[in-house]
């Protein structure tokens, strides 16, 4: 991800920017050849652990020693006024395990501040190396008939617990070990609660960013486009823009059909006619979205049950109210468990940060600031 030297990059690499490189070099040789491409671009960023050129973390240094609650309000007001989020969908309330920011000792307040001006570095220079990928694709005379997603793959990782890990002489270089922590993972997914490792809101609602000025019309740029998607609607919708199609079978044996649906509608905004729900599973955690409901469960707890219209941030749960609507779910889920061969996960349960119950878990929590005598 990051190293001072290396025998293939040389001295001074960062992941971002050599798969941008690279990723150049095999478009210019797609473009010799006159071929389309395909180019996956799988960004290490902001994956743990969390590590960024010195500059970049400078910038943003200092700029987290505020009340992680306020920032999290703010950012509330801020996806409002912006049209991401309905203003009818309250701001979930902070998890027990993390504290009052105005509790700590100053000395966790820096240290926390550091682990999230890293993650701030990281992002940043993330952001300008995807830039970077764009204006090379402009200067190559290719870019409007270019087809971009950008998503993530998860919401934020709480992983680590309440106190998250800033370990190493130089934090954020290539030596270190720093992973967000469940304080910062929640300023992360406002206003969702529940992380990465989870099927809430806050471990599976991320964005889907596309970009294709020859294919999205003018009154279409910089539309949102409420229509929940999944991962594997990607593969129908990249084979109905290229005009592929997917095999039916491989080396003589019958390949299971795809299970996505194209987005190719939503980008103008039209409805997708979704033929069947989106489903979701991870370590015993399990969801399943039909329309405006979803049924979600954490693992080894009971089912709950939320309309994503009226409470997107999972505040009311309907399970007792709605018994046809969750036996309906459940057996769609359990159907479609055994149709994709989902594992019959028997692990253990984990804290609602995703760490094994009882493995030194007290250690990871923040303590308040001791009383002056």
């Amino acid at each position: 991800r990051y190293e001072l030297d290396d025998p293939q990059f040389g001295k001074d690499w960062y992941g971002p920017d050599e798969l941008v490189k690279y990723g150049l070099k095999f478009i210019d040789e797609s473009i010799v050849e006159k071929r389309p491409f395909f180019y996956y671009m799988p960004h290490s960023s902001v994956h743990f652990p969390l590590q960024a050129p010195a500059e970049d973390i400078a910038r943003y240094r200092g700029k987290y020693k505020v009340d992680w609650q306020k920032l999290r309000e703010a950012r509330h007001k801020k996806q409002i006024d912006m049209g991401l989020v309905d203003a009818k969908w309250p701001l979930t309330e902070l998890p027990p395990d993390v504290p009052d920011w105005n509790t700590l000792s100053d000395e966790d307040k820096d240290r926390l501040d550091n682990i999230m001006a890293i993650y701030a570095g990281m992002i940043d220079h993330l952001d300008h190396s995807i830039g970077n990928l764009v204006a090379g694709l402009k200067e190559r005379g290719v870019l409007d008939n270019t087809v971009i997603f950008l998503m993530s793959d998860n919401g934020g990782n709480a992983e680590s617990g309440p106190r998250g890990r800033l370990e190493g002489d130089d934090p954020g270089g290539p030596k270190s070990t720093v992973w967000l922590g469940q304080c910062w993972a929640t300023l992360a997914n406002t206003p969702f609660w529940r992380y990465k490792h989870f099927t809430h809101e806050g471990g599976i609602a991320t964005p889907l960013i596309v970009h294709w000025p020859n294919g999205i019309t003018k009154d279409r740029e910089g539309k949102l486009e409420p229509q929940p998607g999944h991962l594997v609607d990607l593969m129908p919708t990249i084979c109905e823009i290229t005009g592929a199609k997917y095999p039916e079978e491989f080396h003589n044996h019958k390949i299971q059909p795809e299970e996505g649906t194209s987005l190719v509608p939503a980008l103008a905004g039209k409805p997708l006619d979704r033929k069947q729900p989106i489903y979701f599973a991870h370590e015993g955690n399990r969801a399943i979205r039909d329309g405006k409901w979803k049924l979600v469960m954490k693992y080894k707890g009971p089912w709950e049950l939320y309309d994503m219209e009226a409470d997107r941030t999972e505040r009311h749960n309907l399970i007792a109210e709605k018994p046809d609507i969750v036996k309906d779910l459940t057996a769609k889920w359990n159907a479609w468990a055994k149709r994709a061969d989902v594992d019959a996960w028997i692990g253990p349960a984990r804290t609602d940060w995703g760490e094994e119950i009882g493995k030194g878990n007290d250690s990871k929590r923040l303590k308040p600031k001791t009383a002056s005598p």
